[in-house]
């Protein structure tokens, strides 16, 4: 199990985690790439940009995420792509996608079946009275 930091490099380099999830503002990948050397997962937030996820592989992401496909309160968004971005994506690029925002076990399997090779969740575990349980819910949506 990796340990991602979410929007800081400095912080992710502090505690020696895994790697950095870097949203729009928060830095460069390659920045991030020097910061925290060859082994870190870097993903980058694309949104709904086709253009940003391509620029974020060329740059060295490890994974590109888009969203929000849901609304959320965890970081609320404007932008709600259509799952196909995520087909388009996983039929072009190696480079894993990643689905963001306002996902839940109720949600989730049109994006994992539009191509997300990974959901990005948070109200919907750490929001409940029993996370365990709740992270338990996606088991089987994620079946393959």
């Amino acid at each position: 199990m990796a340990f991602i930091v979410n929007d800081s490099m400095a912080l992710a380099k502090r505690l020696g985690a895994d790697g950095v999830h870097l949203g729009r503002t928060d830095g460069d990948v390659r920045e991030a790439r020097a910061l925290l050397g060859p082994s870190a997962q870097i993903g980058k937030t694309c949104h709904d940009s086709r253009h940003f996820a391509m620029e974020a592989g060329e740059a060295g992401a490890d994974y590109v995420a888009f969203g929000a496909f849901y609304p959320t309160t965890t970081k609320p968004s404007n932008y709600r792509p259509a799952p196909s971005i995520l087909t388009w994506w996983s039929s072009l690029f190696e480079i894993p996608c990643v689905a963001i925002g306002g996902i839940t076990p109720d949600n989730a399997k049109p994006l994992v079946d539009a191509g997300a090779d990974f959901i990005a969740v948070c109200q919907a575990v750490w929001g409940k009275d029993d996370p365990a349980a709740a992270a338990r819910a996606f088991t089987e949506v994620l079946k393959p």
